[in-house]
């Protein structure tokens, strides 16, 4: 009898504590519980299809799902192996038939670019020479430059396992060095561009418009391709500066100077509000003579109607009228 109720202390005890255990452990929620067995049945479905992208993806999952423990204790374990060997795979054959970089992320119909899995699997040495890669086979493209000099956005180093810290991910300097010769390249080369398109601000109204517009273009995107570099954009926008007096100086500033303002205005120059303010200046001295020569036709106007009045009269009078 004594024994007998010792037991069912025992069971008591243990239900009392083992249930508060099962209610804070959010993996056995409902929700969580379901989606692990989901993930860990998708997993088990890719490995039996033989599908290596969808395998990715579905490993990728499981790796990443800290609650898959509590209902497979070898659905992580497996996974992990899967994701590090696959991603490699995948990689290299995505990189064989050339498909380098793409803006979406993974996906299981086999259509991921090579730097989308290196950087997935956390290779982010491999995923640069990728990157690269893409960006010397379209160096034109800044759009691609741009994110490839952001690569380390968002990126993170494994955890610490003395500290538990997490710290970003830095590239190496050679790798940010070689953007900074392909971005020093193109630059160069717009700004040799330049220099035939401002040929033509020595010539006429129609030829100074064409060479601005062609000239300021190319400053413009000269200075795109600058801003990662040690001095920036200052000889793009020192140059505009130096578009904006060849222009001030030609005999025609009234029909030029906006133009010099645009050059301005691109340089940062104070010399833009100075412009803008002559053209204001122009603006009313012209309104003003257009009133004055407005008023003199009238006053010739009124007085020549007065003079045919008076002849009218006199002719009528004359007629017996």
């Amino acid at each position: 009898m004594i024994l007998f109720r010792i037991a069912c202390c025992a069971l008591a005890i243990f239900a009392v504590t083992a249930f508060p255990v099962r209610a804070d452990d959010i993996c056995l929620a409902d929700d969580e519980e379901k989606a692990a067995k989901a993930a860990i049945a998708a997993m088990s479905k890719a490995e039996q299809s033989g599908q290596p992208a969808e395998l990715f993806v579905a490993s990728r999952f499981v790796a990443g799902n800290d609650c898959i423990d509590r209902f497979d204790k070898n659905a992580q374990a497996r996974a992990k192996a899967n994701v590090s060997k696959l991603g490699r795979d995948l990689a290299k054959a995505a990189e064989a038939k050339g498909f380098l970089y793409s803006h979406e992320p993974v996906r299981a119909d086999g259509r991921t670019s090579a730097f989308r899995y290196f950087e997935a699997i956390g290779d982010f040495n491999e995923a640069n020479r990728v990157m690269l890669k893409a960006v010397h086979a379209k160096p034109d493209d800044l759009t691609l430059f741009e994110t490839a000099w952001g690569v380390d956005r968002g990126r993170r180093e494994p955890r610490d396992p003395k500290t538990s810290e997490i710290h970003p991910h830095v590239s190496p300097p050679a790798y940010h060095q070689e953007l900074r010769h392909i971005a020093s390249t193109n630059a160069d080369q717009l700004m040799k561009a330049e220099e035939k398109d401002a040929q033509g601000l020595s010539g006429g109204m129609q030829e100074v418009m064409k060479a601005s517009t062609g000239s300021l273009e190319k400053l413009r995107k000269a200075s795109d391709w600058m801003k990662v570099l040690p001095n920036g954009d200052k000889l793009a926008k020192a140059r505009a500066e130096q578009r904006g007096d060849m222009i001030m100086k030609r005999s025609d500033p009234m029909f030029t100077q906006s133009i010099a303002g645009r050059y301005y205005e691109f340089a940062g120059s104070s010399k833009a509000k100075e412009v803008k303010a002559k053209q204001e200046e122009m603006g009313r001295a012209m309104g003003k003579t257009g009133e004055n020569v407005k008023g003199s036709i009238t006053q010739k106007s009124e007085a020549e109607q007065k003079k045919f009045n008076d002849k009218k009269a006199d002719l009528e009078k004359e007629l017996g009228f």
